[in-house]
């Protein structure tokens, strides 16, 4: 019985990164054609300028550190979310073959180390966004 894991033929992913290599350089070439044109940028755009809206700050003001942290804490256990997909996928196969424990195990170690680091992170307060003053 042949193995549903192997691809028989290279041409569906060709043809997929066929199209994504042509949508990419058609969406640049539509926006290189399509965009204002100006003689001297340097006079129709004096001032920074973002989304429509005029600065009223300094662009190096400081942020709270707390914004950081939420948002690497979310890249970290999004990513490790996305680890358990192929675990998912696959533990199908590895169990018909005699490794379902194996693979039982390893996402028991996985999900306890996930865990740890997030009691962690809630001891050490990354989360909490009151002030403690």
């Amino acid at each position: 019985m042949p193995n549903s894991a192997v691809p028989t033929s290279l041409w569906p992913a060709l043809l997929q990164l066929l199209f994504g290599v042509g949508f990419a350089g058609l969406i640049l070439l539509l926006a290189h054609k399509i965009r204002p044109r100006t003689s001297k940028p340097a006079e129709s755009h004096p001032d920074t300028f973002e989304c429509g809206i005029p600065y009223t700050d300094d662009a190096r003001g400081l942020f709270n550190v707390k914004f950081y942290l939420v948002a690497m804490i979310f890249i970290i256990f999004d990513v490790e979310a996305i680890f358990l997909m192929p675990w998912a996928v696959s533990f199908q196969p590895f169990r018909e073959a005699g490794f379902g424990f194996v693979m039982l195990v390893e996402l028991v170690i996985f999900m306890a180390i996930l865990f740890i680091g997030y009691y962690y992170v809630l001891k050490k307060g990354a989360l909490n966004w009151e002030d403690p003053n």
